[in-house]
């Protein structure tokens, strides 16, 4: 968008555009949503930044009235496979906190200083700045929606000390934490500590933008793993491993609530670990996505129009832990959701206790070193079974380095050359790790299905559905749904014959 579009939504109030960039003024200091509901300020006086960071680093504080920092991320880091999107999925997901630019720096394969200079040209704050704003952003959460200790919340949200925490609270919001706390009633139920301090639950609001389509709490469902993950049509329960320790939470959706109809309760983390959790809780929901975007684009094709009209604002499932779902995705190669469930039950039985059990929620997904000595767990052809060993052990000994932080082609380039591992894997892959929006699976069998009940006999558009693009992920996931209705509930068709569904791990 260049100033002009930018302004005009901000003249608009549009709250598409929350998060996706940020409006400062000169005259007053602050820097807002776009939404923000306070006179539109005169053009001449507007700078757009692209992250709350950079208006940080140019002396702005956020506005106590809109509170930009209370909004979904920007979509653009998906979009994005460059440098600077890679970066921001890493600093999401906690990198900064746990090894320091340093770390993200040789994740990225550039040096810290040649990696600052990027950051600061495409984004306007260096990589310390971006990871400053982050911790902002989970100290005002946690602040005004739970009533965890100041302390806590300093050290939840990354601070390395509450000196710091307090420092940045005041330069951001221009307030303490105390009073910052006390612009908003408490919405968690409350904190208790468990394993000598370490690990806390409690229950916070999750934003994002609308629509937002339930389905894929049922995506989630059919796949769970007993033990492991529990799901229904409203709610998605698991456990979880993470770099300080496991995890379990629980994500609900009532559309009848008042406010914001996604909570999630962390049953038990270790606070280190909660800006990960809170980010791969978003990825693995999609949170941070511009439904209004790409719905406008896949109903300008006619195929998708109504599955689009049904099911406004469908959501592409992320991934919490990239070696799972490798893990899955072989698996699941050529046979059926409910018969890939059914192995990775069975391979379930090699993952360690969860030290966190509740909810009926006991064990943990194998570890890679876990799977690679599984090999009697592990049901099916003997080239998949052998498939799935190397790749298991490749990643326990660190020969398989992947995740968040890769592009496509640095994807493909570390997972193509294993066996058992096609450009199917790779794609569908790309799509819940990277979250990579324009993946189309042409030759999924369920996506072959979908593209038969959809079928309304014009002939004007692609086999591919380029006409999609940049989307085309989001396609796949309206074809998937299309394959898995019966007949009389596929928008726009009567009757279709049906094949088994088979490729959707």
């Amino acid at each position: 968008m260049d100033f002009w579009q930018r302004y005009r939504a901000i003249d608009a109030r549009d709250p598409r555009f929350d998060g996706q960039f940020y409006t400062a003024v000169r005259t007053t200091g602050i820097y807002c949503r776009p939404s923000c509901p306070a006179r539109t300020p005169k053009a001449s006086n507007v700078t757009f930044y692209e992250t709350s960071a950079a208006a940080h680093d140019a002396g702005y504080r956020a506005c106590k009235r809109c509170l930009p920092e209370a909004v979904p991320g920007t979509p653009a880091w998906n979009v994005r496979q460059d440098i600077a999107g890679r970066a921001m999925r890493l600093i999401n997901d906690g990198v900064i906190n746990r090894d320091g630019v340093e770390g993200l720096a040789a994740r990225l394969g550039y040096s810290p200083r040649q990696l600052n200079r990027i950051l600061t040209q495409e984004l306007g704050a260096g990589p310390l700045s971006l990871a400053r704003a982050g911790r902002a952003q989970t100290a005002r959460t946690l602040l005004v929606s739970t009533p965890m200790k100041l302390a806590d919340i300093a050290f939840a949200a990354g601070f390395n000390s509450v000196r710091q925490f307090n420092d940045t609270i005041a330069e951001v919001f221009g307030m303490t934490p105390t009073a910052l706390r006390g612009t908003a009633p408490l919405h968690g139920a409350g904190t208790h500590r468990k394993d000598g301090g370490s690990s806390t639950s409690l229950v916070l609001s999750l934003p994002y933008r609308e629509p937002f389509d339930p389905g894929i709490f049922s995506f989630l469902a059919v796949r769970a793993i007993p033990g492991i993950e529990e799901g229904t049509p409203t709610s998605y329960a698991r456990t979880l491993r993470l770099p300080h320790g496991d995890a379990r939470f629980r994500v609900e959706y009532d559309d009848g609530a008042r406010g914001r109809p996604l909570t999630l309760t962390v049953g038990a983390v270790d606070l280190r670990d909660l800006p990960a959790l809170l980010s791969r809780i978003r990825r693995l929901f999609d949170l941070d996505a511009d439904p209004a975007a790409i719905d406008a684009v896949l109903a300008a094709d006619s195929r998708l129009a109504p599955s689009v009209a049904q099911a406004p604002g469908m959501r592409m499932p992320g991934a919490l832990d990239p070696q799972e779902l490798l893990v899955r995705a072989m698996v699941g190669q050529q046979i059926t959701v409910a018969a890939a469930r059914t192995a990775l039950t069975q391979l379930a039985a090699a993952g360690s206790p969860s030290s966190t059990p509740g909810d009926g929620l006991d064990r943990l997904f194998p570890a890679p070193a876990e799977i690679a000595a599984a090999g009697h767990l592990l049901r099916g052809p003997r080239r998949r079974t052998e498939s799935l060993l190397q790749a298991a052990a490749a990643m326990a000994s660190g020969r398989l380095d992947f995740g968040y932080g890769n592009d496509l082609p640095g994807l493909t380039a570390a997972l193509l050359p294993l066996p058992g591992v096609g450009p199917w894997t790779v794609g569908y892959v790309a799509m819940r790790v990277l979250g990579a929006p324009d993946i189309f699976l042409a030759n999924d069998a369920a996506v072959r299905n979908g593209v038969r009940a959809l079928d309304n006999g014009e002939h004007a558009f692609s086999p591919d559905f380029r006409e999609a693009s940049p989307w085309r992920s989001y396609a796949t996931m309206h074809l998937w749904r299309a394959a898995a209705r019966p007949p009389a509930a596929r928008p726009g068709k009567t009757s279709v014959t049906t094949i088994p569904a088979k490729g959707m791990p």
